[in-house]
């Protein structure tokens, strides 16, 4: 039986890990759960599967689990000290499905302990990219990605050398705004933007997508998780979400990933590897289909794109500038403060306007992000008052 440990439980990528578990109960013991502040469905689902421990980030609500949790046996804790503390646990493995930087401390506490990691969580990767696969190589742990198209390389490496690659491309499905014009895009709405066509997403990814910066982030992911260099990485717009990424030899074959747009599949994949597991998922009908089709990004109409490959060149702060820019624009734009456009600009300003030092430490990278998006929502105030 393996030991299992799933951060976000309450989260979309969570539920859907313990989807898989509810499906395998007799091969897997959960060791702790997590949540940020939903103390009352996190408590549910500790008792459901029996997890040793239930953790809160937000302290706030942390005697409201702590009664749910009264006379279960199941240990209750809150904060960001907790978090870390459950992902030293030693589960053999361990989700990190936290969302933004807050995910990272805890991804990193497990990935020290040396055993199985599936990231789920972007932003730590992005932000501190370095810094996390150099924790990767010291502690021996194994990193499985989780994200579609990551986990999609992954598997048609299929443990292969890097060596033996010539080009890895990343697809996407282009948003709903794919065959949008520049002024059509000024106008967008939230929830326009939130409507994704082929994927059920939170509305931040599927915002991020619609912008196509959640591409340029993955981008960024890519060049940490599969380091053959960024002139060999590219994306394609394949609007059919069928295949997730591909990747090609030096001999010119191109071996392909392909499934419905699920994310139980990819989790699925890294919850049994090095095995498989059977799922309820929606097989796979390309009868019915019929056709798929590709084309290149546009990056003069998705600016995102090129922002990320410009951070990830540059190296240093810029990739963590980005991302948290992006998560303060994007805020801002749910919230109907900006319009879709000026998500984009907002991460170009915070890129050319604020250049910190390289980060040596990981404090030193809080700081980055916390000035990040203190800057960001300074430009945006001027924005709003200049309106």
């Amino acid at each position: 039986m393996r030991t299992v440990s799933v951060f976000g439980a309450t989260g979309s990528v969570g539920l859907s890990t313990l989807d898989l578990i509810r499906l395998n109960r007799q091969a897997y013991k959960v060791v702790a759960l997590t949540a940020n502040g939903n103390a009352a469905d996190l408590a549910r689902l500790a008792i459901e599967f029996e997890a040793e421990i239930a953790v809160v980030a937000d302290e706030i609500v942390y005697p409201q689990l702590k009664a749910a949790l009264a006379g279960t046996g199941i240990e209750a804790a809150a904060g960001a000290d907790a978090l870390d503390d459950a992902a030293r646990r030693g589960a053999d493995w361990t989700m990190a499905a936290i969302v933004g930087t807050a995910g990272l401390k805890p991804t990193l506490a497990a990935i020290e302990g040396g055993k199985t990691v599936a990231l789920a969580n972007k932003e730590s990767l992005v932000s501190a990219g370095a810094m996390m696969m150099a924790a990767v190589a010291r502690s021996g742990a194994t990193l499985l990605p989780v994200d579609s198209e990551h986990n999609a390389i992954f598997q048609c490496l299929g443990g292969a050398s890097l060596d033996q690659v010539r080009k890895i491309t990343l697809t996407a499905s282009g948003g709903p705004f794919r065959s949008f014009t520049w002024e059509q895009m000024r106008g967008v709405t939230p929830a326009q933007a939130v409507a994704h066509p082929n994927w059920d997403m939170g509305a931040k990814i599927s915002v991020d997508s619609a912008t196509m910066m959640n591409k340029g982030l993955e981008l960024i992911e890519a060049h940490h998780l599969f380091p053959i260099g960024l002139d060999k990485i590219d994306i394609l717009v394949h609007p059919q979400s069928v295949i997730h990424s591909m990747v090609e030899y030096n001999d010119c074959s191109t071996l392909a990933q392909l499934g419905s747009p699920d994310m139980r599949i990819p989790i699925a994949s890294a919850l049994a590897w090095p095995g498989r597991l059977a799922t309820n998922c929606q097989p796979l009908d390309l009868a019915s289909i019929g056709n798929l089709s590709f084309e290149a990004p546009d990056i003069e109409r998705f600016p995102a794109l090129a922002l990320a490959r410009g951070a990830i060149s540059a190296g240093g702060a810029q990739p963590a500038i980005l991302n948290a820019a992006n998560e303060v624009a994007v805020a801002a734009f749910l919230s109907g403060r900006i319009g879709f456009l000026q998500i984009a600009q907002l991460g170009e300003a915070a890129l050319t306007g604020y250049c910190p030092p390289i980060p040596s430490t990981l404090d030193d990278l809080f700081s980055i992000d916390a000035e990040a998006r203190r800057y960001t929502a300074r430009m945006i105030e001027e924005m709003v008052n200049g309106a």
